[in-house]
């Protein structure tokens, strides 16, 4: 049977439900145009196997058979690399693998979405857990595509002012320790410069409402500066470079209140290293 005639069977209709169904992933207008998108930029698969992938590992941005990996680009799949599945004419079925499963030549400048390499190990980066949950901030890994560097939301707002509001940061698993340590330090400047809301408890202050853009470049920009000063480098300055060149100025964000959460994201991860000054010597006393 042909793909196209299989699709249009019942089996296939009911697959598609409960495929929706039960992920829950595009439950609103924004998620449905998401998932639009991702089938329009994957034209190497037919739409129905397209939206299968997005489904399986949503941000996923590039996926190839292991022949095609190895004949067109010179990669492999990762030792353990789990396979992404798609119907396939006889098949039924075929496995595809994400380029973030894969290992080997040096990939087209402008493949990965995102990109970052540094000093941060991944031991190093674990110590971040345990100093972020005392303020009640957690680390969370997701499996998820290149597309996808995390995100982070509220999950209970504390019920007296002695209590720490719970946020949850999503880091993406597939990623370096370097470029998971810029999606936290993204992530972090979010909550601290005050686009979650404030919260007395963190020193977040209450700020005007911004667009999306402002608070990106604000972020951004933050984390540019916590990563650059800790011997992590990736794409923000280009971002930054960019934006600024395109659509906005300084005057559109508060420079202070970058500073400042520069400032208090490195106090948090204990990455402050700030010149230690002697104490002034006592005066002499004259005769």
């Amino acid at each position: 049977m042909e793909q196209q005639d299989f699709l249009e069977t019942e089996t296939a209709r009911s697959l598609l439900d409960q495929l929706l169904s039960d992920s829950r992933l595009y439950t609103t207008s924004q998620d449905y145009k998401n998932l639009l998108d991702f089938v329009v930029r994957l034209r190497n698969f037919a739409p129905f196997n397209a939206m299968l992938l997005q489904v399986q590992k949503p941000g996923l941005s590039y996926a190839a058979s292991a022949s095609d990996w190895k004949y067109r680009f010179d990669r492999t799949p990762k030792e353990g690399a789990r396979p992404l599945l798609i119907l396939w004419p006889f098949g039924p079925v075929a496995l595809v693998y994400d380029v973030l499963d894969t290992d080997g030549k040096t990939l087209p400048d402008g493949v990965p979405s995102f990109f970052a390499s540094g000093t941060i190990t991944k031991d190093r980066f674990d110590t971040f857990a345990s100093l972020m949950w005392r303020k009640k901030i957690e680390r969370f890994f997701v499996d998820a595509g290149d597309c996808n560097a995390g995100l982070i939301r509220m999950v209970s707002r504390g019920c007296t002012p002695k209590d720490h509001t719970h946020y949850r940061i999503h880091i993406n698993r597939n990623h370096d320790a370097p470029l998971q340590f810029a999606t936290l330090t993204h992530e972090l400047g979010h909550l601290f410069l005050g686009h979650l809301g404030p919260d007395k408890n963190l020193n977040v202050p209450c700020r005007p409402q911004m667009t999306h853009s402002q608070c990106e470049l604000e972020a951004e920009s933050v984390a540019y500066l916590v990563c650059a000063r800790n011997g992590v480098f990736c794409k923000s300055e280009q971002y930054l470079k960019d934006y600024v060149s395109q659509q906005t100025t300084v005057d559109d964000i508060d420079l202070y209140q970058v500073m400042r959460v520069t400032g208090q994201i490195e106090s948090l991860l204990g990455l402050t290293g700030h010149t230690k000054f002697e104490k002034p010597k006592p005066a002499k006393k004259r005769n």
